[in-house]
């Protein structure tokens, strides 16, 4: 996995498991012309950003972005992506955790789905 944070031209910051979406330019080199965001989520910051404070100061708050879709991946075009960063510990960490659950859960659900080869 390669977890970064993305800023988008939106104003948001979205953290996600991020690749590379290339296409062979008439050169035969690759082109970037955007990304893959693999289990993306909004960031939402609340507290004191000041230096006398630090990081420990900080909440933050992970909202699965784009929550509509099935998609495991979903495309994002390059000129929408204004940087993309490492994410400070906290910030991985609660992603990292938050993923975890999200595979957890999707793995006991899918154990409970009644069978759909009914026999009548």
């Amino acid at each position: 996995m390669t977890i970064k944070l993305a800023m988008l031209k939106s104003g948001e910051d979205v953290i996600a498991d991020i690749q590379e979406m290339t296409v062979p330019d008439s050169d035969g080199e690759d082109k970037l012309v955007g990304y893959f965001f693999r289990f993306p989520c909004r960031v939402k910051l609340f507290g004191d950003v000041s230096e006398s404070s630090g990081n420990n100061a900080l909440k933050l708050q992970l909202i699965p972005w784009n929550p509509l879709s099935e998609d495991e991946y979903i495309p994002v075009v390059a000129d929408w992506v204004i940087g993309i960063v490492e994410p400070i510990q906290k910030l991985k960490e609660t992603y990292l955790k938050g993923f975890e659950k999200y595979e957890k859960s999707k793995t006991i659900s899918a154990d409970e789905q009644p069978d759909s080869t009914d026999t009548d």
